[in-house]
């Protein structure tokens, strides 16, 4: 089927649906173009995705779990298929697009020529056809002429009273006119022969070929569109098994995780070492005599105003005595020079150095974490140093390859850092050797609580072990009515950086807890009491600061303002009250980093309420 045979007269046509046909091929260009960018865009916020959850450097102890691990494989292969977009996104650019404009270019030329053309061929047609017409009315309107012309001579011939000379007038007329015909016959047939010649070479030969282009340029249009299609197809089932295997790569790393092996590694990191605490000895009262049941009564007394953790509870009221006010002048300086002390043995994320303030079987794991890290800086070290002798030895050899002198200052500081490391090896070698040697259950908080029986005071000293101290002994203080050792040097230590000031001066805040929510709702709540004494000096001076502290017990905060509730609370664990909205409180311990606020309020029936109630909950306004 050819159009030049079955669209012989279709010129106008067939001009319109080719120059459809490019626009379409133009429209699937720009189709791919929006695509390209969707596959570009997605690429790039899956890289973005990727980016975003990648494990932070503070979550870097979670990578141990399968879970993280899978998940982190997960954003690797993420990230492989992001890279497979692209190449999609790269394909469609150099092989569809490119080919597009280059087709339709080279269509848009091709065809104006043809157009051009076949208008040439239109317009000499139209010419020979109106120069037919032309020697057709002129060969016409000279036959009418003549045929007038023979009449009239035909009508003097008859006529009697005309001259012969009349006649033989009307005679040459006649022939002029016979004559002109004639002429005009032989142009008109002429005319005919030749339009009829140009008219069948133009439809059967020379428009024919310009339709038969344009065919041509029409089925090349429609055989890009096909290449392009399944280019465009082909493009994507080449990265196919790429996107599979990074499929697969995500259906592995979900088939890796083990929650087993998961919850060994949770026992692992969180395990204390401590024994469960053994059963709590009866005290027969009876059988104590009158000063060790009152001390015992006192110890009782001190501590039942503690939670487990060292929350004070909403039944009584305790002031938190600034430091300055509790010792005298020389205790003073005493406390700042062991926070000083403190200070300098902390590492950078605030643990000891020999990581005592963690549980025995924590503290082992980061000491062998600590030697495994300092036995590969010496390994390292070392490696360097070697490295530097050799090159120095190839130096004294041969001058010209460089100066000795040179390495050795580096030299000279590499020994300096292995003889370092070296020491700080044999130093948490010992601190690992004495924690294997503290036994487990002395450690236990439990265990401490049932240190106080028989009427004496067990303190527990930063070894583990233990000390029974009687009236007589060394004036240390009872764990009932101040906080351990390790407490008490923690709160020192965020006094000395000068944290926690408030109109009464520097006071002790709430004692740090290892991972445990900062909030009465959470049984674990930050500590409130105060040091009643620095643990140092005679046993007057202690005894008299244990009494100092139990008489400011009672007394009253001072406020630091007050507060509106914004909405109503109910308490709903020991240590918060509830409140009502609207209700003004009085602040007497600012929100410090918990999300809760220590608020009072007068009760008629029982004097004063007190509480811890949430910040967020609340309007404040201090006093200036």
């Amino acid at each position: 089927m050819s159009w030049g045979t079955e669209l012989w007269d279709q010129y106008d046509n067939l001009a319109i649906h080719t120059s459809k046909g490019i626009e379409f091929l133009d429209k699937y260009a720009n189709f791919i173009r929006d695509r390209l960018a969707i596959e570009t865009e997605y690429a790039a916020k899956l890289r973005r995705l990727a980016k975003n959850y990648q494990p932070k450097k503070k979550e870097e102890d979670d990578n141990e779990f399968t879970s993280h691990q899978a998940f982190r494989n997960v954003l690797k292969e993420i990230n492989d298929l992001a890279g497979q977009r692209e190449v999609v996104a790269e394909s469609l650019q150099l092989q569809i697009i490119q080919g597009i404009t280059l087709l339709s270019k080279t269509l848009r030329e091709e065809r104006k020529k043809c157009l051009s053309n076949g208008t040439y061929l239109q317009q000499n047609l139209s010419s020979q056809l109106s120069a037919l017409e032309r020697a057709k009315r002129n060969y016409e309107k000279a036959y009418r002429d003549s045929e007038k012309a023979v009449d009239n001579y035909k009508k003097a011939d008859m006529d009697l009273n005309l001259s012969r000379a009349e006649v033989e007038r009307y005679k040459n007329i006649m022939t002029a006119k016979i004559q002109q015909s004639d002429d005009a016959k032989n142009e008109y047939a002429n005319q005919l022969q030749k339009t009829n010649n140009l008219q069948q070479q133009h439809y059967n030969e020379l428009l024919p070929e310009v339709f038969n282009r344009l065919q041509e340029l029409d089925e090349k249009r429609t055989r890009g569109i096909r290449e392009f299609i399944i280019g465009a197809a082909d493009v994507e089932s080449s990265v196919a098994p790429i996107i599979a295997r990074c499929l697969e790569g995500m259906v592995k790393a979900g088939e890796s995780i083990n929650e087993k092996e998961d919850s060994y590694k949770v026992i692992e990191r969180y395990q204390s070492g401590f024994t469960p605490p053994t059963d709590i000895p009866f005290e027969d009262l009876s059988k104590q005599d009158p000063e060790s049941s009152q001390e015992s009564h006192y110890n009782n007394v001190q501590s039942s105003h503690l939670t487990v953790k060292g929350t004070i509870s909403a039944n009584r009221i305790k002031k938190r005595v600034g430091i300055f006010n509790i010792f005298g002048s020389n205790k003073q300086q005493k406390i700042i020079e062991a926070c000083i002390t403190l200070k300098n043995s902390l590492t950078a994320d605030g643990q000891k150095e020999d990581f005592s303030d963690l549980p025995p079987n924590q503290r082992r794991k980061k000491l062998q974490a600590k030697i495994a890290e300092l036995q590969q800086k010496i390994a390292q070290e070392t490696a360097a140093r070697d490295g530097l002798m050799k090159m120095k030895v190839v130096y004294e050899a041969n001058s010209s390859l460089g100066n000795p002198m040179t390495v050795e200052g580096q030299l000279n500081e590499s020994e300096h850092k292995l003889e370092k490391l070296k020491i700080d090896l044999k130093k948490y070698q010992g601190y690992l050797e004495r924690a294997n040697q503290i036994p487990m259950a002395s450690n236990s908080p439990q265990a401490n609580r049932n240190n106080l029986h028989n009427g004496h005071r067990v303190s527990r000293h930063s070894n583990g072990s233990t000390e029974d101290n009687n009236e007589d002994g060394d004036d240390q203080p009872d764990d009932g009515g101040s906080l351990s050792r390790s407490d008490s040097e923690d709160n020192v230590a965020q006094i000395q950086n000068g944290h926690n000031n408030n109109n009464n001066g520097v006071s002790l805040s709430k004692t740090h807890l290892n991972n445990s929510s900062a909030s009465p709702e959470s049984g674990l709540g930050t500590s409130h009491t105060s040091l009643p004494g620095s643990g140092q000096g005679s046993a007057h001076d202690n005894a008299m600061g244990e009494d100092a502290y139990y008489e400011t017990e009672m007394e009253l905060l001072q406020p630091l303002g007050t507060c509106r509730a914004l909405y109503p609370f109910e308490a709903t664990s020991e240590g918060s009250i509830p409140m009502n909205e609207g209700e003004v409180l009085q602040v007497i311990e600012i929100d410090q980093g918990d999300g809760w606020t220590r608020v009072r309020r007068l009760n008629n029936t029982n004097g004063w309420d007190e509480g811890f109630v949430p910040t967020s909950y609340i309007e404040c306004t201090l006093y200036a």
